[in-house]
């Protein structure tokens, strides 16, 4: 039988092309008001998952 998706896994996190995984910034929501210009430039960008969730991130997104 085939494994399924986590759908909430999978509307937070993508898999690149070359193998990354790559999530939203955090903090995006509210209480922007005191940050820095460097840091609400920061916000725009997705970042890559460095952390050691990478192997059950992928697993639950079945690739």
């Amino acid at each position: 039988m085939k494994i399924k998706t986590k759908k909430a896994v999978a509307k937070r996190f993508k898999i690149s092309k070359t193998g990354k995984i790559i999530a939203r910034t955090t903090g995006q929501d509210h209480f922007n008001s005191t940050d820095t210009g460097n840091q609400t430039r920061a916000k725009r960008n997705d970042k890559e998952i460095t952390s050691g969730i990478k192997k059950a991130i992928r697993r639950q997104l079945c690739k």
